[in-house]
C-alpha cells in the first residue's frame, strides 16, 4: 500500500467517525426549537415589540397617555386623538395612508409603534399594573386640587381619564388579582362633578371612595414588592416617562397651550415624588449618592409645576424637563442594576 493511499483511507475513516459521532449527539436546548411561551416569561415583551428596551406602543389599543409620547415626539397637537379616531390599523404605516401623519413624521416614530399585542409577564407585568394605577392616582391628585379651587369643570377631565382611558387597560389584571371593580365608583364621581359638584359632602365621599379603591388595588401587590426600592423605581420611571410626554404635548410656541396635559404631567410627577419619599430612607442606607441625586433632581422637577393652574409662561422648556427626568431615570436604572 502506498503512503498516499494509506493517508487517504485514514482520513476517510476519521471523517466517517466524526459524522457518526455528531449524528448521535442530542441537540442542545438552545438549538432544539424556538422558545416556548413558558420560556419567554422572564422577558417583559417579545423582542420584536421592544424599542430601546421599552415596549413599543400598540396604536390599536394604547391609552391616550401612551399615545401622547408620539405626540410629544413629533410636536403635533392633538395627534393622540387623531390616532385613536382612525383605529383600527392593519399595518403601522396606515398612519400615513389614513392621513394621520405624513411619511416624514412616520419615519421618525416607526420604531416606536406596533400593532402586535404585547404580553407582559412576571415582574414587568406587576410594574405595568402599578404604573397604570399610579397614573390614576396622578389624575385624581390634580382633580382634588382643582375641586378645592372650586373649578369642577377643570377637575372633571382628570376624573374622567382614569375611567375612560386607563381602567380598560388594567381591567384584566384587576380581575386576575380578584380586585372588586371600582369603575362604577369612578363614573359616579365623574357624573357628580360634571353636574357642577354642587354637594360638597357628596363629592368628598365619592372622591374618598374612588381613591380608596385605587389604593386597595395597589395593595393587592405583595408588601415586599411595594416597598422594594428596585421595584418602585421602575414604577417611578414609568410615571415620569409619561409625565415627560404630557408636558411636551402641553407646550406650543413657548406657551402652555394644553392646560389638561400640563395638569396631567403635574399629577404624575407629584405621585412619583410621593412614591420616592416612601423608599428614600431605605435607599439612602445602601445607595446614598444615588439617593441624593434623585432626591435633589426630583425636588427641582416638582418646581416646574408651581401651581395646578398653568403659569403664563413655562417654568422650564420640554428639553430641560426631559433632561431632569433622564437624570432620575438613568440614576434609578444604575441603582437597580447594581443591587
Amino acid at each position: 500500500m502506498s503512503v498516499f493511499r494509506f493517508f487517504a483511507l485514514f482520513f476517510s475513516a476519521f471523517s466517517l467517525s466524526v459524522l457518526i459521532s455528531c449524528s448521535n449527539q442530542a441537540p442542545t436546548p438552545n438549538a432544539a426549537a424556538p422558545a416556548s411561551p413558558m420560556a419567554q416569561t422572564n422577558s417583559s415583551a417579545d423582542h420584536s415589540s421592544m424599542q430601546g428596551g421599552k415596549p413599543k406602543i400598540n396604536i390599536n389599543n394604547a391609552i391616550l397617555s401612551e399615545l401622547d409620547k408620539l405626540e410629544a415626539k413629533l410636536g403635533v397637537p392633538a395627534l393622540s386623538n387623531r390616532i385613536q379616531a382612525s383605529r383600527p390599523y392593519a399595518k403601522v404605516d396606515e398612519l400615513v395612508s389614513k392621513n394621520v401623519i405624513t411619511q416624514a413624521q412616520f419615519d421618525q416614530i416607526k420604531d416606536m409603534v406596533t400593532i402586535e399585542d404585547i404580553q407582559l409577564t412576571g415582574e414587568a407585568k406587576d410594574v405595568d399594573y402599578m404604573t397604570k394605577l399610579g397614573l390614576m392616582k396622578g389624575h385624581l391628585l390634580v382633580a382634588k386640587e382643582l375641586l378645592d379651587l372650586q373649578k369642577p369643570d377643570q377637575a372633571e377631565p382628570h376624573i374622567g381619564h382614569p375611567v375612560e382611558e386607563i381602567y380598560a387597560d388594567v381591567e384584566d389584571q384587576l380581575n386576575e388579582r380578584n380586585i372588586k371593580e371600582f369603575k362604577t365608583s369612578l363614573i359616579a364621581l365623574q357624573d357628580t362633578v360634571k353636574a357642577g359638584a354642587k354637594d360638597a359632602n357628596k363629592v368628598g365621599t365619592e372622591f374618598k371612595t374612588s381613591v380608596q379603591a385605587v389604593d386597595g388595588a395597589i395593595t393587592a401587590l405583595p408588601e415586599t414588592q411595594r416597598t422594594s426600592p428596585e421595584f418602585v423605581l421602575q414604577v417611578i420611571n414609568g410615571l415620569l416617562d409619561t409625565a415627560n410626554s404630557e408636558y411636551g404635548a402641553s407646550i406650543a410656541d413657548g406657551k402652555i397651550a394644553q392646560p389638561i396635559e400640563y395638569q396631567d404631567s403635574r399629577g404624575f410627577v407629584l405621585y412619583a415624588k410621593e412614591l420616592y419619599t416612601a423608599i428614600s430612607p431605605q435607599l439612602s442606607k445602601d445607595k446614598a449618592e444615588a439617593n441624593k441625586t434623585i432626591q435633589t433632581t426630583m425636588a427641582d422637577l416638582v418646581k416646574v409645576w408651581s401651581s395646578v393652574l398653568p403659569p403664563a409662561a413655562p417654568v422650564k422648556t420640554p428639553v430641560e424637563v426631559s433632561q431632569m427626568i433622564k437624570t432620575i431615570e438613568q440614576t434609578a436604572q444604575k441603582t437597580t442594576k447594581s443591587s
